[in-house]
């Protein structure tokens, strides 16, 4: 009997509806992660729940019952047609202005005053408290249903509170004290901060929604030698389609036919195009911009470089901070300890005063301040910033936990090939014997190694096609394993051999040149050492070639420590071996060989040139092949947690300095109003300034 094999856990993405705060999207967390199989993190900035469940336990169902079950709306990614949040609160925030601003001006400039006024002011600050500002009240009821508190319900408590106490003065007792103008003047100054927050919200989400718009919309396939336009959606592997200059790429393949540069900014934030032509890979929504091209698809739809580039930054945004968790637990508790703290400032007031006009302002005035909304939004805000921006320059942040290990790398070890190198040989030196010409001898040996497929053979090719053009066509080739390659070009019996020191080429029986084939550095990968340096980093190149060799390569790009002649099986022990001496270890790799010690690393970062297996190892993807990225990549990743940081700071000293004001009865509820919209203002565009965030590679005096 065969053993049933229980299906992989599913992961899915909610859009939440109706949540205002950090204590909210905890509400929803703890209710999602009660289900069996089911692990779920809600992003109050994003509006979205990642979840990750077991589809035998639950089913998409069962999630959003969840959530709706906390009195908050879910449905799936794009299935949601209510639009954006600051369209749905512009009506509610227009009539709230035009209400208020009357019974402001009113209440607080004693000579406007008429007879009546009181009776006017309830007529205009009723609709604003109880129409505009229903979402309040709604939400409040709902979370009182599970006996739970969150920022709306400081927010419903105050202004009604506010408003009740004045019907009751205006009706009961003479010459009391209203508060009208507060219930008003406080609803419309949350509602302006609540629009204004979304739009900076919309603002920070941007580079993602970027992203999904830059593919190409159609495809020119080749059918039968005949162009037809098909949308891209429609494409298949295998396909052979049509890109003209100034088109983009509309999916992942290889040039068939044709040369041109491609701009690769958008995937890799490198500003120079990149010569491309027959058997080299493109990626799509990549811009064409000379030379007409031949593409032959090789993937398509999620498969596509485009889609994993947006699934990954998604899913980092969606995730949490391990920073983001405090905040988490203090808002889930610190709505019920406001309320206490309102109650208590009401109930000292009159005890030591017998000022009920007074106590009624100081404890609605703890209410307001209190709101924690700046708190909510101090990480998820930074996070979306930051990396959306790193998907612009082709930055790839895994997930949030990599921003606080990349303040801890004390070391960097870069892999030697495809990192610091190019990975790919060529040929650096020709030197002449018995007087034969350097042309002559690239033209022969050139030919006889077109027919081989090592890459030292490949390099002499390539080279003596540059320089010279077409090659001559050899006969009799054989390979000499280990050896070399002989054959017959023009008459002449070449044979090109190992030799010490080089390539031996010969024929006709005399030696005529010796060749030097060598892995060439990138020419920024100094300029990203000196980088790496200067932010307190020490690097260490790792690599399994001769000591030697390692060194002079080391030597060229400014690194002092060389570990050599390791092998692939042991790279994950020499990341190994400096984290056991103290060291908190980065790796920057490429190769399959990297995938080990790039998960052993406390910090791995691949280089997007590489192989599947090292990006999927590492916590970092760095879109092009440049050595700077990483640089870039830390920086960056500094610079978030920082932002984080201080959003968290002012978060907290906002309520810390204000609440002790509102109990003392120093602080104006309307007052506390602005002050709790500014915080949160403050805090979103803080996280904005990471938009501005600039890479190496696109100014070097950064």
């Amino acid at each position: 009997m065969s053993a049933t094999i229980a299906p992989p856990p599913l992961r899915t993405e909610l859009e939440i509806e109706g949540m205002t705060c950090a204590a909210c999207a905890a509400r929803i967390e703890k209710r999602l992660n009660r289900l069996e199989g089911v692990e779920a993190s809600v992003n109050y900035a994003t509006a979205r729940a990642s979840v990750r469940y077991d589809p035998v336990s639950v089913t998409l169902d069962d999630l959003v019952g969840a959530v709706e079950a906390t009195g908050y709306g879910a449905s799936l990614p794009g299935t949601n047609e209510d639009g954006d949040p600051a369209v749905a609160l512009r009506p509610r925030l227009l009539a709230a202005a035009v209400l208020t601003v009357p019974v402001a001006v009113v209440s607080m400039i004693p000579p406007l005053r008429f007879g009546g006024w009181e009776w006017a002011a309830l007529a205009l600050a009723a609709p604003v408290v109880l129409w505009a500002g229903w979402p309040f009240h709604r939400a409040a009821a709902l979370n009182a249903r599970h006996l739970a508190a969150t920022m709306d319900t400081l927010i419903s408590i105050g202004t009604l509170s506010a408003l009740a106490w004045s019907v009751v003065a205006l009706t009961a007792f003479e010459d009391a004290e209203t508060y009208f103008e507060v219930g008003a003047v406080v609803t419309t100054l949350i509602l302006l901060g609540r629009y204004l927050e979304a739009g900076a919200r919309r603002r920070s989400g941007a580079a993602i929604r970027a992203l999904l718009t830059l593919g190409a919309k159609e495809a020119r396939v080749l059918r039968d030698g005949v162009e037809a336009a098909v949308p891209v959606e429609e494409l298949r592997v295998g396909d052979v389609f049509v890109v003209r200059p100034g088109e983009r790429i509309a999916t992942d393949g290889v040039v068939e036919e044709g040369s041109s540069a491609v701009d690769r900014s958008m995937l890799t934030g490198e500003p120079v195009p990149v010569e491309v032509g027959p058997g080299q890979e493109v990626a799509g929504a990549t811009v064409n911009t000379s030379g007409r091209l031949l593409v032959r698809a090789t993937k398509v739809g999620s498969e596509t470089a485009l889609a994993q580039i947006t699934r990954l930054v998604a899913e980092a945004q969606a995730g949490k901070a391990p920073i983001q968790r405090l905040a988490d637990r203090v808002a889930a508790v610190f709505v019920p300890i406001v309320i206490g703290i309102s109650l208590a400032t009401l109930a000292a007031w009159l005890a030591i005063t017998g000022d009920a006009s007074a106590a009624f302002t100081a404890s609605v005035a703890v209410l307001i301040i209190a709101c924690p909304c700046a708190l909510g939004l101090a990480t998820p805000t930074a996070l979306m910033v930051g990396t959306g921006r790193g998907a612009q320059l082709g930055i790839l942040i895994r997930g949030p936990e990599i921003l606080e290990q990349t303040r801890r790398v004390t070391t960097i070890v870069l892999d030697k090939t495809g990192t610091v190198t190019e990975g790919k040989l060529q040929l650096t030196g020709v030197t002449p014997l018995n007087g034969t010409s350097r042309a002559e001898i690239l033209r022969l040996a050139g030919a006889v190694e077109d027919a081989s497929e090592h890459p030292v053979g490949r390099a002499v090719t390539a080279a003596a096609r540059a320089e010279l053009g077409a090659l001559p066509p050899v006969d009799g080739f054989r390979n000499l394993p280990g050896e070399g390659v002989v054959g017959r070009v023009e008459g002449h019996d070449v044979e090109v051999r190992k030799a010490t020191g080089g390539v031996s080429v010969r024929w006709d029986g005399i030696e005529r040149a010796l060749l030097e084939v060598a892995d060439t550095v990138k020419p920024t990968s100094a300029e990203a050492v000196a980088q790496l340096k200067a932010l307190g980093l020490t690097p260490v190149l790792l690599t399994g070639d001769r000591e030697e060799t390692a060194r002079a390569i080391a030597t060229a790009v400014g690194i002092e420590r060389v570990l050599a002649d390791v092998l692939p099986a042991g790279k994950a022990d020499e990341v190994r071996r400096l984290q056991e001496g103290g060291e908190s270890v980065a790796m920057v790799g490429d190769g399959i060989n990297d995938g080990p010690a790039l998960a052993r690393a406390d910090l791995g970062l691949a280089i997007g040139t590489g192989t599947d297996v090292a990006i999927e190892a590492a916590d970092v993807t760095l879109v092009s092949g440049d050595l700077r990225a990483a640089a870039d990549a830390i920086r960056l990743s500094r610079r978030v947690l920082a932002t984080i940081k201080g959003n968290l700071f002012w978060a907290f000293a906002y309520n810390v300095a204000a609440i002790p004001l509102a109990v003392a009865g120093l602080l104006d509820p309307m007052v506390a109003a602005a002050a709790m919209a500014a915080s949160s203002l403050f805090v979103v565009s803080n996280s904005l300034r990471l938009r501005r965030f600039r890479s190496t590679r696109e100014n070097p005096a950064l």
